[in-house]
């Protein structure tokens, strides 16, 4: 079970999460929602132990063990797994040595004897087809040259190898078309045990239709402001579609007034111009959910409005 009690952290004489308190239970999958700049990334990094941040009081507690006593690589060792938004490429280091060391490590840790090499290439192997990645894949370095699906299913592939028991995913759903979420989300439920805890962030419920969580947090400022189960995401999901409909020109007016909007913004955009009609509606449609999307963020979360562009502008939801 992961606690985390009065958490308050800063950076640069900011505070960025304010006496927050948490609780996942063992074998639960919590998500985490919020807008950019609340905290949800610095609450990762400090359960995982970046140093760039300074504790200003609270506990993290893994198990009863304050893991903000411990070095990462100890918190690791006590079943902290972190799958980053941005996979980093590592060149001049071999996946397979990556994977061997990291996974002897932690059992050397644990007390566990390593493994040997058929037993670990036999482990790889099985891990790697339930997540369609390529024995090619594995033969390259670390991350280097990978598409952004691929980085994300090699996080899901060390995570099947290491068996953490506190797991969390970092906005794994960022970059990735349909496809290859439902790979990588596959590859998290299969691995979901009353043993295994995870923490999922995230900004939209898209991830969510295919890793239900047990319970929903709303995040900002720093605070947990809001808790409820996985229908708290569809909620959130549905105001954002309402305010959407509702303020942008592409789903009001008539057809040709709802096809010049979407054009003007995909000629706003800059990606029009060589498009023709249709495609050059579905650009601006595109590019008009982006921007509500961006400006609804802080929208749904209680935040100031946002207009973000020269069309009908973004308001409060309470002003709806």
């Amino acid at each position: 079970m992961l606690e985390v009690k009065n958490l308050t952290v800063s950076i640069d004489g900011r505070t960025i999460l304010d006496e927050l308190n948490l609780t996942v239970q063992d074998g639960e999958v919590a998500a985490i929602m919020g807008p950019n700049g609340t905290g949800k990334s610095t609450l990762s990094y400090v359960i995982a132990g970046r140093k760039d941040y300074t504790i200003e009081s609270g506990e993290v507690l893994l198990n009863g063990v304050n893991l903000l006593d411990l070095e990462p690589d100890v918190r690791a060792a006590h079943g902290v797994f972190l799958a980053f938004q941005y996979p980093l490429e590592i060149p001049g280091v071999a996946t397979m040595t990556f994977l061997k060391a990291a996974l002897n490590a932690q059992r050397k840790q644990r007390g566990e004897a390593e493994l040997t090499t058929p037993e670990f290439m036999k482990r790889v192997k099985g891990a790697a087809d339930k997540l369609e990645i390529k024995q090619e894949m594995l033969k390259r370095a670390l991350n280097v040259g990978f598409s952004g699906g691929e980085k994300k299913r090699m996080d899901i592939l060390q995570m099947a190898l290491l068996e953490p028991s506190f797991a969390i995913l970092d906005e794994t759903d960022s970059g990735l078309d349909i496809d290859a979420l439902r790979i990588v989300a596959s590859g998290v439920n299969a691995l979901r045990s009353p043993k295994r805890s995870f923490l999922i962030i995230t900004h939209y419920q898209r991830l969510l239709d295919y890793i239900v969580p047990d319970t929903v947090h709303v995040m900002t400022k720093g605070k947990i402001v809001k808790t409820g189960g996985a229908d708290l995401a569809v909620e959130l999901e549905k105001r954002l579609s309402r305010l959407f409909r509702r303020r942008c020109g592409c789903l009001r007016g008539s057809n040709d007034e709802r096809s010049n909007h979407c054009r003007a913004h995909a000629r706003g955009n800059g990606s029009g111009r060589n498009l023709r009609r249709g495609r050059l509606q579905a650009a601006g449609r595109r590019r008009c959910e982006e921007i509500a999307r961006g400006g609804v963020q802080r929208i749904l979360y209680g935040g100031p409005s946002a207009s973000a562009h020269r069309g009908p502008g973004i308001i409060p939801i309470c002003a709806l």
